[in-house]
């Protein structure tokens, strides 16, 4: 049979695999802990104001989302054009991709992280060149600055890293940042960044505004718990966004998302307070399970890492006994979002019979 011709290196790329969602058990309320979201309903703000963008659904939206961006600059103290927005941060950094790296090209993140980055920067045509996280689960800033070579476009850092939880440290970013070349552009993906308690810390904007080559990169999804609207955004020098513009989905970001957005950074205070209930969870979880015996490395996201090895699939599988659905990544470990109290309850009960 005569088929339509296809990219030949895409047939051995794996797709995107995202978190799954519970199997229904008869009188067992499940919760669904396995992609990172936000386990709190919209706030009524926000509900009010994607009911009333519903009534204008037939007009297309403003294709430069000329509102959001401007309110994110009054929020960041940057200009309208150190903004761009898209359909959630993975796909303002698949621009960012596309926008420095193309075929000879080499795009450096550490590993393991975000299961996207290798698929982006391999359909982007660059290759990527993946550095082993250290001991601690942490990026090894030092062999990444090392890795560096005149095919280097671009480099990935994750802070928190995500599955495995730790953010970068200042002090280490300022030492390596000063190592790479401007014409590399280095992304700093921060869409865990709400969370995160330490004050040692990297902070995009406070510890690297000015620098021409640094992107940074946050979510609605999270912390806003605006997953399903798909809003993310980059913050960086006007002639990076200005690539990203002649790269990005027309029309991408909904009227729906965009009104979500204003009316989320609104009632800020609102969901600082979910988002607070959150972290003391985070630590009451690390804490328990410290008590029994795991080993859990700094989590500074909404979300845990277990590092199962081969027990994994194991541990995945006990969760799923139990009404959890986690996200298990085969003979390396299992993330663990921080979820209500009941789910919680059930992820530290589950812990304890599992190591029994």
């Amino acid at each position: 049979m005569t088929t339509p011709h296809l990219r030949d290196d895409l047939a051995s790329m794996p797709a995107y695999k995202a978190g799954a969602s519970p199997k229904a058990k008869p009188g067992v309320e499940t919760f669904k802990v396995s992609a990172n979201e936000n386990p709190y309903a919209p706030i009524p703000a926000i509900v009010e104001a994607i009911t009333k963008a519903a009534q204008s659904v037939q007009r297309y939206p403003d294709p430069a989302s000329i509102r959001l961006r401007t309110k994110l600059a009054s929020k960041y103290k940057v200009g309208i054009e150190n903004i761009q927005v898209g359909t959630g941060s993975v796909a303002v950094l698949t621009q960012l991709i596309q926008a420095s790296s193309t075929v000879g090209n080499e795009v450096i993140f550490a590993w393991r992280s975000f299961e996207a980055y290798p698929i982006i920067t391999k359909v982007a045509g660059a290759t990527p060149v993946m550095i082993p996280l250290t001991n601690t689960f942490e990026h090894d800033l030092d062999a990444m600055a090392k890795t560096v070579t005149n095919k280097t476009s671009c480099i990935l850092l994750c802070s928190p890293n995500n599955p495995t939880g730790p953010a970068i440290k200042k002090e280490a970013f300022l030492k390596f940042i000063n190592q790479i070349p401007e014409t590399v552009l280095v992304v700093l993906d921060e869409a865990y960044t709400e969370f995160v308690r330490d004050e040692l810390a990297v902070e995009g904007l406070r510890d690297a505004w000015g620098k021409k080559n640094v992107a940074i990169l946050r979510t609605f999804s999270k912390a806003y718990g605006m997953a399903g609207l798909r809003v993310g955004f980059c913050i960086a020098q006007p002639h990076v966004i200005e690539t990203l513009n002649k790269v990005a989905l027309t029309f991408g970001v909904t009227n729906l998302a965009e009104e979500a957005g204003l009316a989320a950074m609104d009632h800020e205070s609102e969901l600082i307070a979910r988002i607070n209930t959150l972290v003391e969870e985070r630590t009451r979880v690390v804490e328990e399970l410290t008590k029994q015996g795991w080993k859990i490395p700094t989590a500074d996201g909404n979300f845990i890492w277990l590092d199962l090895k081969e027990k994994a699939a194991d541990f995945a599988t006990k969760c799923d006994e139990v009404g959890l659905s986690v996200r298990m990544f085969s003979d390396h470990g299992v993330r663990v979002t921080i979820a209500e109290k009941a789910a919680n309850d059930r992820l530290i009960e589950t812990a304890q019979k599992f190591l029994n």
